[in-house]
Formats: C-alpha cells, sequence, structure tokens
C-alpha cells in the first residue's frame, strides 16, 4: 500500500495559478510599502541636513534607530509568526509602522523623530522575514526561488516610489518631508487587505492540528486556474485504494507555465488523521545552532550581517553624500532615482538564474558583482561614472537581496522556519544599525573612496558566506 500524497506534496505539484498570483501581489505590495518607507528616511536626511542644519551625528542616529528596530522585530516576528501565524504577524506589522510613519510627519524635533522611528522599524523588521516565509509555504518546488525573487523585487518597486517621491515631493517645498512621511501611512490600510484576503500556512495551520483549514487553503489553490499555458506535465501520484479523491486532486500538474487536468473528486476533504499530526519538538536557537544546522546557520548569519553593512550603509547615505560631494539637493534626488531604477533589472536576472544556477552561486556571483560595482562608485570621478557605478551597484547588490531571501527559508525546518529566518534577518539589522554610524566616520578619514571600498570588502565576506549555505534548488521544503 503506497503513503498517501500529504498536503505539502499536493501543494508542490500545483502549477503557478491564478491563488498563487494573488499571493505573490498581496504579499508584494506590502513588501514595496516597507521599502518605501525604508527609502523615504534617506531623502528625509538629506532634507533635514539643509532644514534643521543637522550634524553628522544626529543624522547618523536617525538613521540608524530604524533599524535597531528592525533588529528587534525581525527576531520577534519570525517568533510570533511560529506561534500565532505568518499571515497575523504580517497584517499586524503593516498596521504598527504605517501608523508610526504617518505620525512622524507630525514631528517637531530630532528626539520625536527617533522614538517614532524605532516603532517604525520594530514592524518593518517583523514584515519582511514572515511575507518571504509565507511565499515559500505555498510556492511549488521547481520554482519556488523564484517566486521568492519576484516578491523581493517589489522592494525596488518601492525603492523607486521613495525616490520619486523624494525627487517631487521632499524637494518641492519646506515641508516636502513632512508630505512624504505622511504618505507612508498608507500600509496600516493596507494592513486590513492582508487580514482579510491572504491564507495562512498550510504547514503552520497543520503544525497546530488545524486540518479542517489547512485542507480548505490547499483546495482554494487546487480549484484556481494555471495562469499560463499548459506545457509538459508531471505524471499523477498513483492512491493508494483508501484514500480519499481529494489527496491526489492536483497530482498530474504542469511545470513551470501549465498544468495537466487535475484528479477530480468528490467534495470529501482530506481526513484529518492523514496529515502528519504535530509532535513537540524543540524550537528557535537551540535548534538553528544545532549541529545539523549549525554550518548554514553561520553562512546565513554572515551574509545577512554583511549585505545589510554594504547595502543600508550606501543607500540611505546615498542622496547626503552627493550633496557633501557638490551636487545640490534637485541633482542628488535626480542621480539616486536613476540608480535606484536599475534595481529591477537586479531581480529580473536573480529570478531567472536562481532557478539555472542554483541559490549558492547566483547569491555569491551578484555579491561579488556587488563588490566590483562599490569599489568603482569609490573611484568615480565624473557624474556619468557616478552613475554607472550607482546602476551597477543596484543591480548587483538588489540581486543578492533577492537571491538571499529566496534560500532564508530553505535552511530550517517547518517548525523554525520563521524563527530561524527572523533571527538571521535580525542579526543582519545589527548591521545595519553600524553602517549609517559608520558612513560620517568613513566619510572623515577617507571620503567617499574609503566608504565605498569598506562597502566592497563587506560584499565580499558576504560572499564567503554564501559557500557555507545549502543548495536545495527543487528540492521540497524540509518539515
Amino acid at each position: 500500500m503506497t503513503a498517501q500524497t500529504t498536503r505539502t506534496q499536493r501543494l508542490d505539484r500545483l502549477p503557478f495559478t491564478r491563488q498563487h498570483g494573488r499571493l505573490i501581489v498581496g504579499s508584494g505590495v506590502g513588501w514595496a510599502l516597507d521599502a518605501m518607507d525604508v527609502g523615504l528616511i534617506s531623502f528625509v536626511m538629506a532634507a533635514l541636513a539643509v532644514q534643521w542644519e543637522l550634524e553628522d551625528t544626529q543624522l547618523s542616529l536617525i538613521g540608524s534607530i530604524g533599524f535597531v528596530g528592525m533588529a528587534l522585530g525581525a527576531s520577534l516576528g519570525g517568533l510570533l509568526a511560529d506561534r500565532i501565524g505568518r499571515r497575523n504577524v504580517f497584517a499586524l506589522t503593516l498596521l504598527v509602522y504605517g501608523l508610526a510613519t504617518g505620525a512622524s510627519a507630525l514631528a517637531t524635533s530630532v528626539a520625536a523623530l527617533v522614538v517614532l522611528r524605532l516603532v517604525v522599524g520594530l514592524g518593518l523588521g517583523a514584515e519582511l522575514p514572515v511575507a518571504s516565509t509565507l511565499v515559500s509555504e505555498y510556492a511549488p518546488s521547481r520554482i519556488r526561488g523564484r517566486l521568492v525573487v519576484v516578491l523581493e523585487a517589489f522592494w525596488a518597486v518601492g525603492w523607486l516610489a521613495a525616490a520619486l517621491i523624494g525627487y517631487f515631493v521632499v524637494s518641492d517645498t519646506q515641508d516636502g518631508w513632512r508630505w512624504a512621511l505622511a504618505l507612508g501611512a498608507v500600509p496600516a490600510l493596507y494592513a486590513i487587505y492582508v487580514r482579510r484576503s491572504l491564507p495562512e500556512s498550510v504547514r503552520f495551520l497543520e503544525a497546530r492540528g488545524r486540518h479542517a483549514e489547512a485542507e480548505q487553503a490547499v483546495r482554494r489553490f487546487e480549484d484556481s486556474d494555471p495562469l499560463f499555458a499548459r506545457t509538459t506535465a508531471e505524471p499523477a501520484a498513483v492512491p493508494d485504494a483508501g484514500a480519499s479523491s481529494a489527496a491526489v486532486a492536483g497530482a498530474a500538474v504542469a511545470a513551470p507555465g501549465g498544468a495537466a487536468p487535475r484528479v477530480a473528486g468528490p467534495e470529501a476533504a482530506l481526513p484529518e488523521a492523514a496529515a502528519p499530526e504535530a509532535s513537540p519538538s524543540p524550537r528557535g536557537l537551540s535548534v538553528i545552532w544545532g549541529r545539523a544546522l549549525r554550518t548554514r546557520t553561520t553562512g546565513l548569519w554572515l551574509v545577512w550581517f554583511f549585505l545589510n553593512f554594504a547595502y543600508y550603509g550606501a543607500f540611505v547615505w546615498l542622496p547626503t553624500l552627493l550633496v557633501a560631494s557638490g551636487f545640490d539637493l534637485v541633482k542628488s534626488f535626480e542621480y539616486t532615482v536613476i540608480i535606484t531604477a536599475a534595481q529591477l533589472p537586479g531581480y529580473a536576472a536573480a529570478a531567472y538564474l536562481i532557478e539555472r544556477w542554483g541559490r549558492r552561486p547566483t547569491l555569491a556571483s551578484f555579491l561579488v558583482g556587488a563588490a566590483a560595482a562599490s569599489y568603482l562608485f569609490a573611484v568615480a570621478s565624473t557624474p556619468a561614472g557616478v552613475i554607472t557605478a550607482g546602476c551597477l551597484l543596484s543591480f548587483f547588490a538588489l540581486g543578492a537581496w533577492g537571491a538571499l531571501y529566496a534560500v532564508t527559508p530553505e535552511m530550517y525546518p517547518t517548525p523554525v522556519r520563521g524563527s530561524g529566518a527572523g533571527w538571521a534577518a535580525g542579526f543582519g539589522r545589527i548591521a545595519s544599525i553600524l553602517a549609517p554610524l559608520a558612513v560620517p566616520v568613513l566619510n572623515r578619514g577617507g571620503e567617499i573612496w574609503l566608504v565605498f571600498t569598506a562597502f566592497a570588502v563587506a560584499f565580499l565576506v558576504a560572499a564567503g558566506g554564501a559557500l557555507l549555505l545549502a543548495e536545495r534548488r527543487g528540492l521540497a521544503l524540509e518539515e
């Protein structure tokens, strides 16, 4: 007697359906709003440096304090996601940072702005690993990496929106930065949609013994139409004589791009007894630093730390550094818009290569490319050189981010997936706190040359960490 088809296997055999598309877009919009909020502060800093005549130390505090909140939020958000659900934490974080960003528009002092940015960071940090985990747990294994990179590409959309708001709103009037932050309250409204429309993770529901809800979620995806034309099909699983027809629904499906007709069945759902029962298991740091996962965790934490340091150090300070180099505020924002636009093709390249080369080679290659681009930016001496090097840096750095978010949930089994991803992101946020503080010190020591040479070294260390990760292209997520 053969084993019955599990819900996880049924999800893995599905084509890319309309429900997958809704999940990607629904999560991606939240991701873009997150990026818009993070990106806006770089333009607000540049404006406040002029309007409030702030010193580098004050600007560093404004730039770093949000990442303190993100470090705490990433770790707490991952733990909460493993306990109350991915969707619930996703919606809660949108509400928290949306309201805090809107309130930041009313700040009248550095102290008030710093406090509100801390709260914003708590929500932002918790959202990112939770959203990528939710998408990973629904994505068919053969295209999981690509779908998570597509999700991450919404970051570029949000950062580009921030750059456009910076150019057209922040630089337009004395209170432009206030209006920009007021726009950042939109995620609070979007949280309502997330809570009502996005599905909860099937693996989370099964782990909590909520089998009826898990079955309903799987059937929702199985009953959804494929988005692309049918091509080649995977062989259907041969059902056990005692298995329900729902247990093999969706077994005959297409590879990316299509599906063979599903094995239809009556309305009877998979019996709860057929699903794996939840069993008590250790959680948290003791598991992810145990012998089985120690190497993966080491590599993951290295990549998260040094990629955060280089990326946020560069992009949070970019408009301000350009102004300090002699460009006026409007020209600085204009260059930043152009450089930010190069993030989108970087994501597209990573989304293609991650299922061709694999996760580890794609991530390592993009990090090496970002290191080379950082050094080119360090030695650029003309506007054309600045824009070219900046575009290359955007391309490779954001492609690396896409690959990192794809690989992170794959490193851990279901009981610690949320917390494992959250701890890695939280550790990385320590670097994002340090980076804005380090930039003024490096800039005084050797100006832009030293700043971006340091970032190049950080990207190379991250590339070394990527080589420690397990390659799980095309494999099912570990239970």
